[in-house]
């Protein structure tokens, strides 16, 4: 428990600016119209690979006692597959609306 204080205390700065850049996503993303959506989560697909191969990158670098940066590491790369694979399903779905029909 004291490696996260410590964590947060050393890299505060930090957090102040990904709570930031939060915040600034989703009102980037809420004056988006809703035709653009699709269009911009197949491109965010290779976005979310690279954070994947990032995540995998940190974990082969890190140490195995420091169990935090494995545990981020992990929860980073599930999190970013189930992102390409939903976006991979969704741009699917999108291009299959603009097959002819039979």
């Amino acid at each position: 428990m004291t490696e996260i204080i410590d964590f947060i205390k050393n890299n505060l700065e930090l957090i102040y600016i990904l709570i930031l850049v939060i915040f600034i996503g989703v009102e980037v993303i809420k004056h988006i119209p809703a035709v653009l959506h699709t269009p911009l989560m197949s491109g965010a697909n290779a976005l979310s690979g690279v954070v994947i191969v990032g995540a995998i990158l940190v974990m082969l670098n890190a140490d195995p006692d420091n169990y935090l940066a494995l545990g981020l590491g992990f929860v980073a790369v599930v999190l970013g597959i189930i992102n390409v694979v939903g976006g991979f399903a969704v741009t699917n779905r999108m291009l299959h609306m603009f097959k002819k029909k039979k």
